[in-house]
């Protein structure tokens, strides 16, 4: 796993906090005292006889003698050696010693004597500072009234250093203060995060990158040392110190840096990505943010790993990857899917309908871009989706394109019609999943199933195609016999429509019931060419009205078979209805009221169409049916249909 979560920062506390005791102590009997040191401490050894070196630090448990501490001030020598015993008690003894000094300066003491007296006081304070800053160094490793006792001396050294830059400069005496040595400890502090971050991690998981395992590890260790930070060494340590910021600081910089430096260079996907990970989630979620850790920084400010502006080039290269990836895999399935239908596989059947994988394969694609945006954070997620609408509007584009050419090119194959049907069946999912899932805008959501709908229309007209073919000549019949026995020719014309309906069955039922709406509409639309060809004039009101009889009797054959069978075409029960009306009627005026009001249910309803109707009544006068025409005149302002019946029929 590639990816660090908040679960893989667990915390190990005393693993992290410091190298073993024993290999510290070995260290330190290998190291020699710096050159400089022991030069400055030689001016306390002259004219005297060396003695057998002592160590910087006896063990806690030994009993010291502290000569002098407590009862008349102790001697330089003294000093010196309890202060290289760890004494950190020596401290204000050796204050004392510097008053002392700046007493015997502002005294006129002379200025040799002043040199070789300011030479050990300095002396003994480099001795106490590496004495006390080396125990804050490793202030998990001593007791806590040792570590009491250090902080006490840098606390003390920090107010000698305010009131030094309040008083009178002494021009006798160099210039020792600010001695600056809480700065001194910051520092160590930002020394030993450096240090323990940028040790080489223990080999990583498999398949984890070095980079992923350097960053984990950095990760953990700041995690880890923080909280030990917040409950170990906040108790003890005085607020001045701001010991948890100090410390959060240091790591903070130390990781920011790591991060600046990686992403100078030009990036693989894989790390783009693992940066904008750590810097949009892990760091500020699982880390600043954490239960144990989010009341202690909230205060301090530690801001974002990366400037602004190197997240949005970031933040852009991530889109244009992903981008570039979702448009390969997805452009990969579809071809592989349109391989199958050229090579006559047949779909998989699911539940009684055939089926294919290539919606789903298609919306896991973008589903994994959205959730791997989304796992950086949610504003990523919000703008990576756009990118992806995008995308799989010029898949689907795509897919139609590649489906057409399918249609035209195999039509002999033995599974043609199912891998049709198949592709009809896919149009579900992917709306389903767009209008649900995504929650697509209206808008956007009208592009994108645009070229679905495209594809479910021409899958529509492949599966009707034949069966359109042989109801032409029984809707000939009409005509021919001079609507002689309509009942009979519509009654084969039902009978032939049934006996195809099973080829549809293994179409989605919503599909279903849409192929009955075409078809459905196809009966309506071929009925009403018949009735305009011309070629039936019926002089009398008698004649008209048995017409008009027979028509009514059709559309409820037409409506009744239709709706049983799943059509939900409710806007097409008028159609042959009120034609059938208006072949009835006598009296102009009766007949423009009913023009006007169908032609409100349907707006594609022409002059030109109201004319091949009116031709059938013989005993209409020119200029009556010239002023039932002038009717429409009305609506001619009327907008396109959102449903088209009467555009489809073309008239004379």
């Amino acid at each position: 796993d590639s990816e660090a979560s908040s679960e893989d920062l667990v915390p190990s506390l005393e693993a992290g906090v410091a190298p073993d005791r024993e290999e510290e102590k070995a260290s330190k009997k290998k190291k020699k005292k710096p050159k400089g040191l022991a030069n400055m401490f030689s001016i306390f050894t002259k004219g005297k006889k060396k003695k057998g070196q002592v160590g910087s630090a006896e063990p806690e448990g030994e009993p010291e003698p502290r000569p002098g501490l407590d009862g008349p001030l102790p001697t330089v020598e003294e000093l010196k050696a309890a202060l290289e015993r760890g004494r950190l008690e020596a401290a204000r003894p050796l204050l004392v010693l510097e008053r002392e000094l700046q007493a015997a300066a502002a005294g006129g003491a002379g200025e040799e004597e002043l040199v070789r007296r300011q030479s050990k006081v300095e002396a003994l304070y480099a001795l106490l500072r590496d004495q006390a800053l080396g125990v804050l160094r490793r202030p998990l490793e001593v007791a806590p009234e040792r570590l009491r006792q250090a902080l006490a001396v840098v606390a003390e050294q920090e107010r000698e250093d305010r009131q030094a830059a309040a008083g009178p400069e002494t021009s006798a005496l160099a210039a020792t203060r600010p001695r600056r040595w809480l700065q001194l400890w910051r520092r160590g502090v930002a020394e030993a995060a450096e240090e323990r971050m940028g040790r080489r991690p223990a080999s990583g998981a498999e398949g984890r990158s070095e980079a992923e395992s350097v960053f984990l590890h950095m990760g953990r260790t700041m995690k880890e040392d923080l909280e030990v930070v917040v409950e170990r060494l906040k108790p003890l340590f005085p607020p001045e110190f701001g010991v948890v910021a100090t410390y959060a600081q240091s790591y903070h910089e130390h990781f920011a840096a790591q991060l600046a430096a990686m992403a100078q260079f030009e990036l693989c996907e894989r790390d783009t990505y693992m940066l904008l990970l750590w810097v949009q989630n892990l760091y500020p979620n699982d880390i600043i943010n954490s239960p144990k850790l989010a009341g202690e920084l909230q205060d301090v400010g530690l801001g974002s790993l990366l400037p602004p502006k190197q997240i949005r080039l970031l933040v852009a290269t991530f889109l244009s990857n992903e981008a570039a990836n979702v448009k390969e895999l997805m452009a990969r399935a579809l071809e592989l899917e349109s391989q199958h239908w050229a090579q006559d596989v047949a779909p998989q059947r699911l539940d009684g309908h055939c089926h294919s994988e290539l919606a789903i394969d298609i919306l896991q694609i973008i589903s994994q871009a959205q959730a791997k945006a989304e796992s950086i954070s949610p504003d990523l997620g919000a703008q990576i989706k756009q990118v992806l609408l995008v995308e799989l509007a010029a898949l689907l584009r795509s897919y139609q394109r590649t489906f057409d050419e399918f249609l035209e090119r195999c039509k002999k194959l033995r599974n043609y019609r199912a891998n049709v049907i198949a592709n009809i069946n896919n149009c579900l999912s992917f709306r389903t999943s767009m209008e649900q899932k995504w929650q697509v805008p209206q808008d956007p959501l009208s592009l994108l199933l645009g070229p679905l709908s495209e594809l479910k229309r021409h899958g529509f007209d492949t599966l009707l195609q034949s069966l359109f073919a042989d109801l032409k000549p029984l809707f000939k019949k009409f005509t021919q016999t001079y609507w002689a026995t309509p009942e009979e020719t519509l009654e084969k014309i039902i009978a032939t429509v049934g006996g195809r309906l099973p080829e549809f069955s293994e179409l989605q039922d919503c599909f279903r019931e849409e192929l009955m709406e075409t078809v459905h509409l196809h009966l309506v639309k071929e009925y009403i060419i018949r009735l305009s060809k011309r070629c039936l004039v019926l002089r009398t009101a008698e004649q008209q009205q048995q017409l008009a009889r027979h028509i009514l009797a059709n559309a409820d054959v037409i409506q009744h078979f239709c709706t049983q069978n799943g059509s939900a075409a409710t806007w097409l029960h008028s159609a042959l209805p009120t034609l059938a009306e208006i072949i009835r009627l006598q009296d102009p005026s009766a007949i423009k009221i009913e023009v006007a009001t169908y032609a409100t249910c349907y707006p594609d309803f022409s002059k030109g169409h109201l004319s091949a109707i009116l031709a059938i009544k013989g005993n209409l006068s020119t200029s009556e049916a010239r002023s039932i025409r002038s009717i429409l005149d009305v609506n001619t302002e009327v907008q396109e249909p959102s449903r088209s019946l009467f555009s489809l029929i073309k008239v004379n």
